[in-house]
């Protein structure tokens, strides 16, 4: 197993999806581990001059302006984690809490924190063992950091809180003791190191744009192999028409599409029709998932970024001996992002939806009603539709964005937040959705392509559906359809789909 190593920059999505996902561990490297000892050195000595410096020496926010004296310094570090642990809601999965804690190793590691490496090198255990803090997803509002979040994250440090550890919840102290472990002291200003960064919003965001750039090559497929069964044209593909209106995303949608769709037999088979067009969910399909692949693109730039970057206050910048006051923590930058990627997102479901309508209604695509024979007695497909726009009109809502809102806090001296948090948790839910949206309109796809028993689909579209039969059977007559629906959506989220697609017409474009 290959370990990533937190440096100044260079961490990917990739990388962070792997730890969070795959367990693969992390470890600073030697340069990262010089900087926050060297960042320390100086903290250390401010202290010994008396210097006074936010959060090091004062209290926080709107009591930035209460000097704390040398003797309660480590009271301090304890009480902000206490304080700030104030989370609220279901606690956080399994990856969310990795890539979390990577993130916040990571930006530990630039050396602008002023921790301890000791502190730093705890946590970066804690990761690697899987000993992973209970977080509450809800109380943070992404600005001064996601200092809830980071706080739950860091209490079982001092020996508080709860972790998850070999599947059982336990008492932080308890989960020490079975490590040989002492909890930590913390010392001057590492209480606010801790919890002072984005990296909840940024983690969630990771994920979702990882998840996403499979879902934006799945959703080429389905569209392709609705199209195919649909008597659609591939005419819509023709590299000309996307050159003379030059958007990157809308030239590699219509590229993926007319791979998957090459040597098609059955739209071979109605070349001379009379049909003079097709409808915009087949038609304008690359130019809807072009656009969802440029926003997809411009979230990771933002995100990747995000994952590289310090987000403390105070900075400290060992090497020419000075600290600085500034907002990094706020997660602005972060929010906008991820509410236009859900956007994006959720326009890909609602196409999606609009094409399971054609397929499942006969009026529209020539075949059964609801792709299943003796309708009336069987229903078919019929109310995996009516989930399909179900979860479409949720996401209607969950795509108004939480940026445009604010809300002040800390007696208003921090009175303008970004609720970037929010945007990432609604964003998630959004990711899951349009997976379902999607596989349905796979397995009405598939379904569909059961009758085309003497034409060849194109190789993508016939490497889909081998891939779909592989693990669900065609509906023969009504069953319980849940179990397919989430094997379908679980197919897409691990990319199982994409890579059988791949395998036979090369690597799409996300």
């Amino acid at each position: 197993m290959k370990t990533v190593v937190l440096d100044k920059d260079g961490l990917r999505i990739e990388d962070l999806v792997a730890v969070a996902r795959s367990k693969v561990p992390v470890a600073f490297s030697d340069k990262a581990m010089e900087r926050i000892r060297k960042a320390r050195a100086l903290v250390d000595s401010w202290v010994a001059e008396g210097r006074v410096i936010y959060g090091i020496t004062t209290g926080f926010g709107a009591l930035s302006d209460v000097v704390i004296s040398p003797a309660d310094v480590r009271t301090l570090q304890r009480n902000i984690l206490m304080s700030h642990a104030a989370g609220v809601g279901p606690a956080l999965a399994e990856e969310e809490v990795r890539a979390l804690m990577a993130l916040r190793l990571k930006d530990l590691a630039r050396g602008h924190s002023g921790i301890r490496w000791e502190t730093a090198a705890r946590l970066c255990d804690f990761l690697n063992r899987n000993v992973l803090p209970v977080i509450p997803e809800k109380g943070s509002v992404g600005a001064s950091g996601d200092l809830a979040p980071l706080a739950h994250m860091a209490l079982p440090l001092i020996g508080l809180g709860e972790v998850f550890y070999h599947g059982e919840r336990l008492r932080a102290e308890e989960a020490l003791e079975r490590l040989g472990m002492e909890p930590l002291e913390l010392e001057a200003g590492e209480g606010l190191a801790l919890v002072n960064g984005t990296q909840l919003m940024t983690a969630l965001g990771a994920l979702a744009v990882h998840d996403a750039e499979i879902l934006s090559k799945t959703a080429d497929i389905a569209a392709s192999m609705s199209l195919e069964v649909l008597m659609g044209s591939r005419m819509e593909f023709d590299p000309r028409i996307h050159r003379v209106r030059p958007h990157p995303g809308q030239a590699k949608a219509a590229h993926n599409m007319r791979r998957i769709t090459h040597n098609s037999e059955i739209i071979s088979s109605h070349k001379d029709c009379s049909r003079v067009q097709d409808a915009y969910t087949l038609r304008c399909s690359p130019q809807v998932h072009g656009a969802s692949k440029d926003a997809i693109g411009y979230c990771r730039a933002v995100i990747e970024r995000e994952m590289n970057a310090s987000t403390n206050n105070p900075l400290i910048f060992a090497d020419c001996g000075e600290f600085l006051l500034g907002g990094n923590f706020h997660g602005q930058p972060v929010a906008l992002a991820l509410d236009f990627l859900a956007i994006a997102l959720a326009e890909l479901a609602d196409i999606s939806e609009r094409r399971i309508e054609r397929l499942v209604n006969p009026y529209l695509s020539g075949l059964p009603a609801f792709l299943v024979a003796q309708g009336g007695l069987h229903s078919g497909f019929m109310i995996a539709q009516y989930t399909a726009a179900a979860l479409v009109s949720e996401n209607k809502t969950l795509a108004h964005p939480a940026s445009v809102d604010s809300i002040p806090t800390s007696a208003n001296k921090e009175d303008h937040v970004s609720m970037g948090t929010f945007a990432a948790r609604k964003c998630r839910d959004i990711v899951r959705n349009v997976e379902t949206v999607v596989a349905i309109e796979l397995l009405c796809a598939a379904q569909a392509l059961d009758l085309f028993t003497n034409m060849r689909p194109g190789a993508g579209t016939l490497a889909a559906y081998r891939c779909i039969r592989g693990r669900i059977q065609h509906l023969e007559k009504d069953r319980v359809l849940a179990p397919d629906i989430h094997a379908m959506a679980a197919m897409i989220r691990c990319g199982e789909l994409v890579k059988a697609v791949e395998a036979e017409v090369g690597a799409l474009h996300s």
